[in-house]
């Protein structure tokens, strides 16, 4: 059976120094898969050569078994890979519904319409979208006033423009409230395990990880150094002492039994 992300012995070097390193993973239809590490470790650098911002210098990536290297982040959008970023990129000065409506213009190769049809081109389907992420009573509401944990939610609308079957997070909670974090990756699960897309997201925040991830890879400076289900990485020695921090215990009913917060530990290993 042929995954749906295929990575193999990818690595990105500057100025000699190495950002990653033969890393290799895969990743299923309908599977949230985490990317972990301390600041610097090459998580940003690892997205963006799987969605062509970044050309690997050595390595393979196969969607569907197709390869994407070399190709630009167009044509790899348009073989169903949707992306959100650390810091949200809207246009503030389009309605909530404009927003969406030109993703999905653009993917439909037909940009051309909203000069000619304003408003009316693809509205329905916008619609449809923003009521998936429960957005849609804002349609019409200018994006710059949105709150960010709203905006948050915006994004995730227009990165299910293309119908993606793969989809990529950078840090999708960053800047959010507690509460907001965990709404909305919850709401990410659900699309993802209904619709069958897989997503491979990175996070600090280890309250998300551990709730959502049902795999998470550890990245330390440029290398993988461990992968496996939630419960086995967070005991492995090496992972604790780089990132987690020493001590930690948390178990699968989303409890704090020890001293600190995987949250907590997270944010102390960024000091």
């Amino acid at each position: 059976m042929t995954h749906l992300l295929e990575v193999e012995s990818l690595a990105k070097s500057y100025a000699g120094v190495q950002a990653v390193r033969d890393v290799s993973f895969a990743l299923d239809r309908g599977e949230i898969l985490a990317l972990i590490g301390p600041n610097g470790a090459g998580k940003s650098t690892c997205f963006n050569m799987l969605n062509g911002q970044i050309k690997p210098d050595a390595g393979e990536i196969r969607i569907d078994g197709v390869s994407t290297r070399g190709l630009p982040p167009r044509a790899v959008w348009r073989m169903g890979v949707g992306r959100t970023f650390q810091i949200t990129a809207t246009f503030g000065s389009m309605t909530v519904r404009e927003n969406v409506q030109v993703a999905l213009l653009s993917h439909a190769r037909s940009l051309a319409r909203w000069w000619g049809h304003g408003g009316a081109a693809q509205a329905a389907e916008a619609d449809r979208l923003l009521d998936l992420v429960g957005m849609g009573s804002y349609a019409e509401r200018a994006a710059a006033e949105l709150a960010y944990g709203d905006l948050k939610r915006l994004e995730l609308a227009i990165a299910l423009a293309n119908t993606p079957k793969l989809l990529l997070m950078d840090e999708p909670t960053a800047g959010m409230a507690p509460k907001e974090r965990i709404g909305l990756m919850r709401l990410t699960a659900e699309i993802a395990r209904r619709e069958g897309i897989g997503v491979l997201f990175t996070e600090h925040d280890m309250d998300v990880v551990f709730e959502h991830a049902d795999r998470m890879m550890v990245l330390s400076r440029g290398m993988l150094i461990a992968e496996g289900p939630p419960a086995e990485v967070r005991r492995d020695p090496e992972v604790q002492a780089i990132y987690l921090g020493e001590g930690l215990v948390y178990d699968a009913r989303h409890q704090d039994l020890g001293a600190a917060t995987p949250g907590a530990a997270a944010e102390e290993a960024h000091r």
